[in-house]
């Protein structure tokens, strides 16, 4: 019986990668990995390693959860270092912790890796900061798909005083989640951003505000991260800075509203 390890590989850019990451694809046997993982990162990977992708996208659920869950039971038993490869953290809206529980509960030996989140890594190199001194005290982070089923699960009146929030996998649900948002008592015109792609070469910033993502949204293409809040004003120094000063990976690209671009 082997051991699997689940483990976060950042929200893009490889240098993101954590050193006990990096290690343990060194020495992987078989890696399954997602949709979301940058593929230069599995240059590091063992280059005897069996790689498997499980990549699942909205709508277009390629491998269901429960076939990934038996594969990984399936290579457990055949290999000694299974890694379950996963963009961003596992256990932010990455489904780790069911992963883990269905180890857990068929006896194999298992270890997490955090990784780099796109909740605050994203924002980040977009220069967008969740919290700042005498703008935002607070911030949320909130997944954008809406519903199971038909149950809806998202109570966005419990987000109307929170200073920042970020909403991850909300590009398809933008616009139902900008009105949800107006309805709940924010300010229409309280600025937000689109970081698409963000920590990668082909980073996009795309800047609005909430009205106009309500009733016209920004054209924006997954994956993206959504953020929404006065925090979002200080986007365009602290990206310019990040960009001469700082950010190495690759020059960014940045896309106006079509009203405002704070």
């Amino acid at each position: 019986m082997g051991k699997v390890y689940i483990v976060g590989a950042g929200p893009g850019d490889p240098e993101l990668l954590t050193l006990k990451a990096y290690r343990i694809l060194k020495k992987a046997d078989v890696v399954l990995y997602d949709r979301l993982v940058n593929e230069d990162i599995l240059n590091y990977v063992n280059p005897l390693a069996k790689l498997v992708y499980v990549g699942k996208e909205d709508g277009k659920h390629t491998i269901p959860q429960e076939e990934i869950n038996r594969l990984l039971l399936f290579y457990a038993k055949l290999y000694k270092n299974v890694v379950r490869l996963k963009g961003g953290d596992p256990f932010i809206f990455g489904r780790g912790g069911e992963e883990a529980l269905f180890l857990e509960r068929n006896g194999i030996p298992y270890e997490l890796v955090p990784g780099v989140s796109s909740f605050y890594a994203v924002p980040e190199y977009g220069g967008i900061p969740l919290t700042f001194r005498g703008i935002s005290s607070s911030f949320a982070v909130v997944t954008g798909h809406e519903t199971v089923g038909k149950r809806k699960y998202v109570n966005w009146k419990a987000f109307k005083d929170i200073d920042t929030v970020v909403i991850l996998m909300g590009v398809k649900n933008r616009r139902r989640i900008a009105k949800e948002l107006i309805n709940a008592g924010r300010n229409p015109y309280e600025p937000v951003a689109f970081v698409e792609r963000g920590t990668t070469e082909d980073q996009r910033i795309v800047i609005s505000t909430l009205k106009e993502v309500s009733e016209n949204p920004p054209e924006v293409n997954p994956p993206a991260v959504m953020v929404i809040g006065n925090v979002v004003n200080l986007h365009k120094v602290l990206k310019e800075f990040n960009e001469t000063g700082r950010f190495t990976y690759g020059a960014l690209k940045d896309t106006p509203g079509r009203h405002t671009d704070t």
